[in-house]
């Protein structure tokens, strides 16, 4: 199973924050432990899902989007679609930087993934 290599940290609110958390672990192979901590190849880091109306993030309406690095962009994308997710059909190739495709989670998050050169 592919599964994504690294991130600095992201927080997202969710409308159910356990099922949202769910499908990360079940589609990304997210492994995150009670405290969304998280060991990644470059180091632990901490994912978590937070409430809709968390004051977290300060504005309500800011949107952000995570990349995460994957090893086979194409696998990652098939292994998402497999499983019902919401993957983009096209991806981006940048010469010297790597492929990139997308996927929305159940929440409507938009995710990018980075296969580096």
């Amino acid at each position: 199973m592919e599964r994504v290599l690294g991130v600095g940290g992201y927080f997202l609110r969710a409308a159910d924050p356990a099922a949202l958390a769910a499908w990360y672990r079940e589609c990304l192979g997210l492994d995150v432990d009670q405290h969304g901590s998280w060991s990644q190849e470059a180091g632990p880091t901490v994912f978590a899902t937070f409430e809709a109306d968390t004051d977290y993030f300060g504005a309500r309406t800011q949107q952000t989007m995570v990349n995460f690095r994957v090893r086979n962009l194409d696998a990652m994308l098939a292994q998402l679609r497999a499983a019902g997710a919401a993957a983009d059909t096209e991806t981006q190739d940048l010469d010297g930087v790597g492929r990139f495709g997308w996927v929305t989670d159940p929440e409507g998050n938009r995710i990018e993934f980075w296969q580096p050169s």
